[in-house]
C-alpha cells in the first residue's frame, strides 16, 4: 500500500505536494460534508467541548448588543451625510427586510447543525470546501474590519464626552504614512486587547456581562430616541442646512436610498454572530429561531427610530459623519449640549457590547474552519478550563488590534460591506440547495440553473439600475427583468420537487423567502463604489491563493490519515436517515 508523506514535513514533499495541486484540488475542492461529522467527528476536533449554557434571552441579548453600537453608532452619520438624508430611516428597513430574510437562512442550518461554524459550516455542507473557504476568509475579514472599525469609533464617541479633540488630542498623525492609514489610535488598540481577555475567560459570563450592558444601552437608545423627538424639528426631514445642496426626504433619490441601505448593512453582521453561538445554547430547536430573528427585528426597529430622532435634530448637510447622534444635539439644539457628552458616553458603552459579541462570533468561525483542517488545527483548540477557543482568540484579537491602529473608518466600513453582502448571498443560494438536492440521489443541475439564472437576472437588474438612462425603456428593461425573475421561481416552484424537508424548523414559503434574499443581495451589492470592488477582490484572491498554496494540501492530509472521511455513501445513508426521521415526525 502506498504511503502518503505529509505534505509539510519536509521543503521537498511540500515542492512534490504543489507538482500535485490539480488532483487534490479535483478532490478536495468540491468535497462536502455531512451534518452529521459537522456535529461529531469534525467537532472532537478541538479537543474540550463548548457547555450548552445559553438560553434565548441570552441569543437575543448577543444579537442587540452585537447589532445596536457598532451598527447605529458608526454607518448612520456616513449613511445619511452622503448617501440617503433624512431617508435614512428607509434605508435601515430595506436592510433590515433583507437581514431578516438572511436570518430565515441561517435559522435553517443552525437548528439542524447547532455547531460553531456559522456560514462556513452551512457552505461547506452544502457547495463543498472551496467556496467554504473563499466564505469562511471574508467572515473573518468582516469581523476584523468591524470591530476595529467600531474600535475607532469608540475613540470618536469617547473624545466627544470627555470634550476632547479625537484628531489632536486621542490620535495623533504620522505624516509619513498614505492618509488614511497615518491617524494612530492608541485607545482603540486598548479596547480590543481588553475585550480579547473577557471572551477567552467564559462564554457564560460573557454573556451576563453583555446582557447587564445591553439592559443599560436600550435604556440608553430610549433616551436618545426620546430626547432626538423632543428637541427635534420636523422641517429637518425635508429641508438642507445649506439653501444650495438638495432637499426634500429624498435629496439623493431612490437611489441613495438603496446606497444608503448598503452602507449601514454592516450594522447587522451582529445576527451572525448569534449563529456562531448555536454549539453552546440549550435546545437549539426552540431558541435558536427565537434568538436570531427576535433580535433582527428588534433591531431593525431600534435603527428606524435611532435614524428618524437624528434626522429630527439637524438637517442631513450638517451631521456628522463620524459622531451622528452627539454632534446633532451639540450643533442642533442650543442649550442642550450636555446631552451630547451624555451620548458619547452611552454610544462608547454600545460600541463595547457590540465589539463583545463581535469577537465572540469571529473566534468561533476560526475555531471551526481549524476544525476542517484547511487552517491550522492549532485554532481549533477549545481551552480545557475555559471551554473556550483560546486560541482564535488571542490570534484575531491581536489581528484586529493591529488594523484599529492605523487604518481610517471609512475605509473600513466599505471593506465590510461588500464581504457581508456576498456571505449572505452564499448563504441564501446554500438552503435553496441544500432543500432540493440530495447527493447520490437528486439529480443537482435543475437547482443548480435555477440559482444561476436568477442570480443573473438580479445582475442585469441591478446593472441597468445602476447605469440606465433614466426614462421609459429602462423602466421596461428592469419591468422585463422583474417578470423573468418571477417566472423562473414560478417555474422552479411548480417543477423541482423538494429532496429534504428540515426535522425541526425550515425556512417558510420556499424558495420565495432564500430566492428575495439573493436578489436583495445582489441589488445591495450593486450599489457599493468600485473601490469596495477592487478591494474584495483582492482579499478574495489572497484567499484563493492561501488556499491553493495551503488548504488544499493540509485537509488533503487530513483526508489521508483519516481525519477527514468524506465519502458519498455516509452521505447517502445521512440523507436517506434525514428524510425517515422526517417521516416519523
Amino acid at each position: 500500500m502506498e504511503t502518503h508523506s505529509p505534505s509539510f514535513s519536509s521543503f521537498k514533499s511540500y515542492i512534490g505536494a504543489l507538482s500535485d495541486t490539480p488532483n487534490r484540488l479535483s478532490r478536495r475542492a468540491c468535497s462536502v460534508s455531512t451534518s452529521s461529522e459537522e456535529t461529531s467527528q469534525v467537532r472532537a476536533r478541538s479537543g474540550s467541548e463548548m457547555k450548552r449554557a445559553l438560553q434565548w434571552y441570552d441569543l437575543v441579548g448577543f444579537g442587540v448588543g452585537g447589532m445596536v453600537g457598532a451598527g447605529v453608532f458608526v454607518t448612520t452619520g456616513h449613511a445619511s451625510h452622503a448617501c440617503a438624508g433624512p431617508a435614512v430611516v428607509l434605508s435601515y428597513a430595506i436592510a433590515g427586510l433583507c437581514a431578516l430574510l438572511s436570518a430565515f437562512c441561517y435559522t435553517e442550518f443552525a437548528v439542524d447543525m447547532p455547531v460553531a461554524g456559522g456560514a462556513f459550516s452551512y457552505v461547506r455542507v452544502t457547495f463543498g470546501e472551496f467556496l467554504a473557504f473563499l466564505t469562511g476568509a471574508n467572515l473573518i475579514i468582516d469581523y476584523v474590519l468591524s470591530n476595529a472599525a467600531a474600535a475607532r469609533s469608540f475613540t470618536a464617541y469617547l473624545g466627544t464626552a470627555l470634550g476632547l479633540s479625537t484628531h489632536t488630542q486621542l490620535r495623533f498623525t504620522i505624516h509619513g504614512l498614505p492618509k488614511g492609514f497615518n491617524e494612530i489610535d492608541l485607545m482603540a488598540v486598548a479596547v480590543v486587547l481588553l475585550l480579547t481577555l473577557v471572551i477567552c475567560y467564559s462564554t457564560r459570563d460573557s454573556s451576563w456581562l453583555n446582557m447587564v450592558l445591553t439592559v443599560l444601552h436600550l435604556l440608553f437608545i430610549v433616551f436618545v430616541i426620546v430626547m432626538g423627538f423632543w428637541r427635534g424639528e420636523w422641517k429637518n426631514f425635508t429641508e438642507p442646512g445649506n439653501p444650495k445642496n438638495a432637499g426634500g426626504f429624498f435629496p439623493f433619490g431612490a437611489s441613495g436610498v438603496f446606497n444608503g441601505a448598503a452602507a449601514v448593512y454592516v450594522s447587522y453582521i451582529g445576527y451572525d454572530a448569534v449563529s456562531t453561538m448555536a454549539e453552546e445554547v440549550k435546545n437549539p430547536v426552540k431558541n435558536i429561531p427565537i434568538g436570531v430573528s427576535g433580535s433582527v427585528i428588534l433591531v431593525t426597529v431600534l435603527y428606524c427610530l435611532m435614524a428618524a430622532s437624528m434626522s429630527a435634530l439637524l438637517p442631513y448637510d450638517m451631521i456628522d459623519p463620524d459622531a451622528p447622534f452627539s454632534g446633532a444635539f451639540k450643533e442642533g439644539s442650543s442649550g442642550w449640549s450636555w446631552v451630547s457628552n451624555v451620548i458619547g458616553v452611552g454610544a462608547s458603552f454600545g460600541i463595547l457590547t457590540s465589539m463583545l459579541v463581535s469577537m465572540l462570533g469571529q473566534a468561533r468561525y476560526m475555531c471551526v474552519i481549524g476544525r476542517s483542517c484547511v487552517v491550522p488545527t492549532w485554532f481549533a483548540r477549545v481551552h480545557h478550563s475555559t471551554s473556550t477557543p483560546v486560541n482564535s482568540s488571542a490570534f484575531l484579537g491581536i489581528f484586529t488590534a493591529a488594523i484599529a491602529l492605523f487604518t481610517d473608518l471609512n475605509i473600513l466600513l466599505n471593506l465590510v460591506s461588500i464581504g457581508t453582502l456576498f456571505v449572505f448571498y452564499m448563504v441564501a443560494n446554500a438552503v435553496i440547495y441544500r432543500r432540493y438536492v440530495t447527493i447520490g440521489t437528486t439529480n443537482p443541475w435543475p437547482t443548480i440553473s435555477f440559482l444561476f439564472i436568477f442570480s443573473l437576472t438580479s445582475i442585469i437588474f441591478t446593472v441597468l439600475w445602476q447605469f440606465a438612462p433614466s426614462g421609459k425603456p429602462k423602466a421596461l428593461m428592469l419591468g422585463a427583468c422583474i417578470a423573468i425573475a418571477l417566472a423562473v421561481v414560478l417555474l422552479f416552484r411548480f417543477m423541482v420537487s423538494q429532496a429534504r424537508k428540515p426535522a425541526f424548523w425550515g425556512v417558510p414559503i420556499m424558495p420565495w423567502i432564500p430566492s428575495i434574499s439573493i436578489f436583495l443581495n445582489i441589488f445591495l451589492l450593486g450599489a457599493l463604489d468600485r473601490p469596495s470592488y477592487v478591494r474584495f477582490g483582492f482579499f478574495s484572491a489572497l484567499a484563493v491563493l492561501i488556499y491553493v498554496l495551503y488548504s488544499v494540501h493540509s485537509s488533503f492530509d487530513a483526508e489521508e490519515n483519516g481525519s477527514l472521511s468524506l465519502k458519498t455513501g455516509e452521505i447517502m445513508k445521512e440523507s436517506i436517515e434525514s428524510e425517515d426521521h422526517v417521516t416519523k415526525v
